[in-house]
């Protein structure tokens, strides 16, 4: 197996006196989907926000490549290849396409290299290209989605946070978005994946952990978690 590009050690975050993480550890190696599954609450979301510099670690570790990044401000660390796709996409609805997908490279200086990932984006996206100049606001829930992915794109992930990238689109748009993922996987984006629709996510991932409450419960490869009696009963309404 590869290394662990991602170490979570004993991690706990909290919300004023309430604990979201109550010592959480995990890992992510490299080339690999790696879900994380729970009910509303268990502190998902929670988990990828501490973990890219949103929301600050009450105690606990985050290593990425051997590094202590536990610390480090969000916006360093997605120079550093962790880029994060929030819940509800959060893209800029006043601005264009082409301007939220340039907004994903600033911390790039080099404008023939974000050109570049800019011709990666609409060769993947090619519906983005044709609404290239038309705000962020004005487009459909699945090309709102497909505009946050490329704008994370951008930023040359080697980590990609994914929470919830099925929310709220309709069900043959979220078909192509776990063939997106998929795809990216298969180019060499390692993926820590958070989502409700625990069917799309146990169906991608190599590897799985279920969260409750805080607290890492099950964990095991993705195919095994699939078969797992109470995963089934919990999450695939078995």
């Amino acid at each position: 197996m590869s290394e662990p590009i991602l170490k979570v050690e004993n991690l706990e975050t909290h919300y004023g006196k309430v604990a979201a993480l109550k010592g959480i550890s995990f890992e992510v190696h490299e080339g690999r989907i790696v879900t994380l599954l729970g009910s509303n609450g268990a502190g998902k979301s929670t988990t990828l926000r501490t973990i890219s510099g949103l929301i600050s670690a009450s105690a606990g570790k985050v290593e990425f490549f051997g590094e202590d990044i536990t610390r480090k401000p969000a916006h360093e660390l997605v120079g550093r290849g962790l880029v994060h796709l929030p819940e509800g996409r959060h893209i800029f609805k006043d601005l264009t396409v082409l301007e939220n997908l340039e907004l994903g490279a600033y911390t790039l200086k080099d404008k023939q290299e974000r050109r570049r990932r800019a011709r990666g984006v609409f060769e993947r996206f090619p519906i983005l290209e044709r609404r290239s100049k038309q705000l962020g606001g004005t487009l459909s829930g699945g090309e709102q989605q497909m505009l946050a992915i490329g704008r994370g794109l951008m930023a040359a992930p080697k980590l990609l946070l994914m929470d919830e990238p099925s929310m709220g689109i309709a069900p043959l748009i979220v078909r192509d978005i776990t063939n997106i993922v998929r795809q990216l996987n298969d180019e060499g984006t390692t993926i820590l994946l958070v989502e409700q629709n625990a069917k799309m996510a146990l169906g991608l991932a190599d590897y799985g952990y279920v969260l409750d409450t805080g607290r890492i419960v099950l964990e095991g490869e993705g195919a095994k978690l699939r078969g797992d009696e109470k995963v089934v009963k919990a999450y695939l309404g078995g």
